[in-house]
């Protein structure tokens, strides 16, 4: 990627296109650096409101000096199955997360997502998480409470009995369907506006064209997911196990 590491020069541009209200994609046009780049900068230190630019860069120099002591330790604990690279799979990983936040979710509860999502198993324990993330158990029980009220994660017990919490395929229809329905309760709700508001009046079709907009969509929604339900549990043809894509190497 062009540029190398961001400088305290570049977080000063940052601050002064946020505040000129430019987009993630312009002010990293203007410094030649990936929008990605820009984004992850920008909802790690505050966000677009809260950004400085002095303390994004103070904040970023304590979190290298802490990653150079914690190395060792790290190194070894994140250790990589299938030989992946261990350090492109962690920035993926914080790539991820900045995806997460961007849709609307709070931070940890972004980066415990993330985590679980780069997991071959798909589940990991409090204790498995903590060690992860480095971050207290509290975080990430809080986290996981998040995140299962929104149909993102669900929780079970493996044979010794300790909980796990797990990200699977269904659980994007689930949450699909939730997100449907959240309309439910403004849709019932903007009907009984039209009868108060008397019907042909201008607020109240304002409130039922919602209603009826809302309601189809929703419906709509509601559809594609149980048609596409069978897409995540069907294999593409081109997809292979890591051992079958090294076996089909050796015979090239």
């Amino acid at each position: 990627m062009p540029g190398g590491r961001l400088t305290q020069a570049d977080r000063q541009q940052i601050a002064l296109g946020l505040a000129d209200g430019l987009a993630y994609a312009e002010i990293a046009r203007r410094l030649n650096r990936p929008t990605s780049t820009i984004t992850r900068e920008v909802m790690r230190n505050g966000g677009p409101t809260d950004y400085r630019a002095d303390l994004a860069h103070r904040a970023t120099q304590q979190r290298t000096h802490q990653r150079r002591q914690a190395a060792p330790t790290r190194h070894k604990a994140s250790a990589q199955p299938y030989g992946r690279d261990t350090a492109a799979v962690r920035d993926y990983q914080e790539t991820l997360t900045t995806v997460f936040v961007t849709s609307g979710v709070p931070r940890m509860m972004a980066r415990v997502l993330a985590c679980l999502y780069t997991t071959d198993s798909g589940s990991l324990t409090a204790a498995d998480l903590a060690q992860r993330l480095q971050v207290s158990a509290a975080s990430v029980s809080k986290a996981i409470t998040f995140l299962e009220s929104l149909d993102l994660v669900r929780r079970e017990r493996d044979q010794g009995r300790r909980e796990r919490y797990v990200v699977d395929d269904d659980l994007w229809y689930q949450s699909m369907i939730r997100s449907a329905r959240s309309n439910d309760e403004f849709i019932e709700t903007a009907r009984k506006g039209v009868d108060v508001l008397g019907r042909g009046t201008p607020a109240a079709a304002r409130l039922e064209n919602a209603a009826r907009f809302l309601d189809f969509v929703s419906e709509a929604l509601i559809r594609a997911a149980e048609q596409g339900r069978e897409v995540l549990y069907t294999r593409s043809d081109s997809a292979g196990t890591p051992a079958e894509s090294e076996a089909h190497q050796s015979d090239l």
